[in-house]
């Protein structure tokens, strides 16, 4: 057993910036589900959006926002992000991430949505150069504990006092160690999940394989409310190849000239389908990429940019033009085969401004949470930024109201005293193949009512045979997944059936039209 002042679930932008917030006053944990950089900050290539360039406005962010999100955003929040934007970038800098820059300036460049050019940007591999500043910072503070290899199984509440309460109180988490197999209980006054989001519920995602929905899902079974899990965002561009699943293709292809084409016709489709062509918000590109698909029969289109200087292409996209190269691909001359794929959780864990959930003592950040930024559909490059934003606000938060939080009880150890070691590992892989599917087949780009359904009675089904399962056998890292994911997917698709309208990434055939005024999906345990 670890105890600290502090614990942190979860070792990327969100959760680095609240450990280092908060490290110069407390001892802080932080736990990593497998290495530290393995979450989906180092993955992003995009960049972080903020008001930077003259002529651009606070407003104008806010709006461009708003109208991603479909009128489901909340007013404040967005400001509060926004404004906070360009000190969440300067201290970026401080830390040493290394922004491209042009003539003495940020290099700024535009993606979908936005009407200015606003997003900082570190080539095409903004994550990484950010999750190796914070993870260095992290490293170099005596007061931050970085723990890797820590899979969290449930948070521990006041249910797991050795003497029992209903007050709902979080303190910290069980998590099985994946060296010892053994699971560890990490107790702290004050935890915050910075989980990543759920992306591996679907076939074809762009998250790393650890994004199976464990903040939310702990978060709902210990109590907590759960918002808008229907809006799952599908970048419509991720690289269509046999052996490399989950290669995203950064937006910013398509803001710096890149065309979408159908393979069959040799024509440029987006025309048919929206003015803003390929620099139409997320959504609706992925729509029209699945239209295309499904009336051709297609497996991909082709997203094609070498009508450009070759310079210029192998300039802005030097590690997408280097690993597609690899796999045999010249963007330079050729076009790329391009497929939508699941990208990003605009729904979550509900929190306030100052990333509080509903349960005492426990707060939330970044992908795994509802904050009222996204609405119905995230803006591009606005997820590191609220990253930043919540971390910090979920520090300074604690922080101020430190003598309020009571100091930890005693918590019963974690009981494996009724389980045997499972026999059949085979059982958690066909589950967790089947989940993936039909989330993918049911639950995608375009919905119905009854696909909704089938996708509800197959998750019915699962749900009796993962929790006999889960009762009779010791805790896995895979099992741990399992239960997520499941939890996860219903979640989605119960928001779903909620929904009985189109609007932002929920889209639904039998219910094309908007209803006024809009309200978020709210589910409560």
């Amino acid at each position: 057993m670890s105890a600290g002042d502090v614990l942190i679930v979860g070792s990327g932008a969100a959760g680095l910036t609240a450990a280092l917030n908060l490290a110069d006053r407390f001892r802080v944990t932080v736990l990593a589900k497998g290495a530290l950089n393995e979450g989906s900050t180092a993955w992003a290539q995009g960049g972080i959006a903020a008001v930077l360039e003259p002529g651009d406005t606070f407003d104008n962010h806010v709006e461009d926002t708003m109208v991603a999100g479909a009128g489901l955003n909340d007013r404040d929040v967005v400001e509060m992000v926004v404004e906070r934007a360009p000190a969440a970038i300067h201290r970026l800098q401080e830390l040493g991430v290394p922004f491209a820059e042009e003539g003495g300036a940020l290099h700024l460049t535009r993606e979908g949505g936005h009407s200015h050019r606003r997003i900082v940007h570190v080539a095409d591999a903004t994550g990484w150069a950010v999750q190796e500043a914070l993870q260095r910072a992290a490293e170099a503070h005596p007061n931050i504990t970085l723990v890797p290899d820590q899979v969290a199984i449930d948070l521990a509440t006041s249910r797991h006092e050795q003497r029992y309460s209903g007050a709902g109180n979080v303190w910290g988490v069980y998590a099985i160690d994946r060296q010892s197999g053994r699971v560890a209980l990490h107790t702290a006054r004050a935890t915050v999940l910075a989980t990543g989001g759920a992306g591996r519920t679907y076939l074809f995602s762009t998250a790393p394989r650890g994004a199976t929905g464990d903040g939310i899902a702990m978060a709902w079974r210990a109590g907590a409310r759960v918002a808008n899990m229907e809006f799952m965002q599908f970048h419509p561009t991720c690289l269509y190849h046999l052996e490399v699943k989950n290669f995203l293709i950064t937006e910013a292809v398509r803001g710096e000239g890149g065309r979408l084409i159908n393979p069959v016709t040799g024509r440029r489709f987006m025309p048919y389908y929206d003015e803003r062509l390929e620099l139409a918000p997320r959504d609706v590109v992925a729509r029209a990429i699945d239209a295309e698909i499904k009336r051709y029969g297609l497996d991909y289109v082709h997203l094609d940019i070498s009508h450009m200087p070759a310079d210029f292409i192998r300039g802005h996209f030097p590690n997408i033009y280097d690993k597609l190269l690899g796999l045999g691909i010249d963007m330079t001359v050729a076009p790329i085969p391009v497929v939508p794929a699941q990208h990003y959780t605009c729904g979550g864990i509900m929190v306030d401004q100052d990333g509080r959930t509903d349960l005492p003592g426990l707060y939330a950040a970044g992908e795994c949470t509802e904050s009222g930024l996204h609405g119905a559909n995230r803006l591009a490059s606005n997820s590191l930024l609220e990253c930043f934003v919540f971390g910090e606000a979920a520090a300074r938060h604690i922080a101020a109201n430190w003598d309020a939080l009571p100091a930890v009880p005693s918590i019963r150890p974690w009981d494996e005293s009724r389980v045997t070691d499972s026999d059949e590992e085979v059982v958690i892989k066909q589950n967790w193949t089947e989940i993936r599917r039909f989330m993918w087949n049911y639950v995608g780009i375009v919905r119905t009512t009854k696909r909704l359904e089938r996708a509800k009675h197959r998750i019915d089904l699962l749900r009796s045979e993962i929790e006999d399962y889960y009762g009779h056998f010791r805790v896995t890292p895979d099992l741990i997944e399992l239960r997520n994911l499941l939890q996860t997917a219903d979640l989605i698709v119960r928001s779903a059936l909620h929904r009985k309208e189109s609007r932002g990434l929920h889209y639904t055939l039998d219910y094309p039209q908007l209803v006024d005024p809009p309200v978020d999906t709210v589910l409560v345990p």
